[in-house]
C-alpha cells in the first residue's frame, strides 16, 4: 500500500492556490477541469517531492473546486496537514507578511500551525532538531484554534 494524496474541497481555487503554492510553497503538478461534472481537480506537491510526485511515487493534496457554491465547513474536523520545512522562522514570517494568520507559533523553534483559506489547519515541523527560541515568536501567544 502507497500513500496517494489527501483530497481537500476548496470554495475559492485562486485563493487556496496562492495560499498553498505562493505562500506555502507547494509546486502544482496537474490541473484538470471535468465539465461534465462542473468541477476542477490539482495536484500539489512539495518542492522536494516533485519528480516523484509527477511519476506516482510521492504523496500530493488534491484540491477539489466544485464549480457550483457549497458549504465546506468541518476544517477543524479533517485534523491536519503536516510539512517538514527547511527554517521554521523564515516560512512563517513569509506567511505572516502574506496575510496569513499563526494560529499557533513556532516559540520551540520546532512547531506551527496554520490555516488555509478555507479553515484547513496546516502544521509545519521543523527539518532536524529544533532551532533555538527566537523573538518575536517565543513570546508571541496563540491566534484562535488550529
Amino acid at each position: 500500500m502507497n500513500y496517494l494524496h489527501t483530497m481537500l474541497r476548496v470554495t475559492d481555487l485562486e485563493r487556496s492556490l496562492r495560499f498553498y503554492c505562493d505562500q506555502l510553497g507547494l509546486i502544482e503538478i496537474s490541473r484538470k477541469d471535468y465539465p461534465q461534472g462542473r468541477f476542477t481537480l490539482v495536484f500539489l506537491a512539495a518542492p522536494g517531492d516533485t519528480e516523484a510526485a509527477r511519476e506516482s511515487k510521492a504523496p500530493m493534496v488534491e484540491l477539489t473546486h466544485n464549480w457550483d457554491p457549497e458549504d465546506n465547513d468541518g476544517g477543524r474536523n479533517f485534523g491536519h496537514l503536516a510539512y517538514r520545512v527547511e527554517d521554521i522562522y523564515a516560512l512563517c514570517e513569509k506567511l505572516q507578511q502574506g496575510g496569513v494568520t499563526i494560529n499557533r507559533p513556532p516559540r520551540d523553534g520546532r512547531m506551527a500551525f496554520v490555516r488555509s483559506p478555507d479553515g484547513i489547519s496546516v502544521e509545519l515541523l521543523q527539518d532536524g532538531d529544533a532551532l533555538p527560541p527566537r523573538e518575536p515568536w517565543a513570546s508571541m501567544g496563540n491566534s484562535g484554534s488550529w
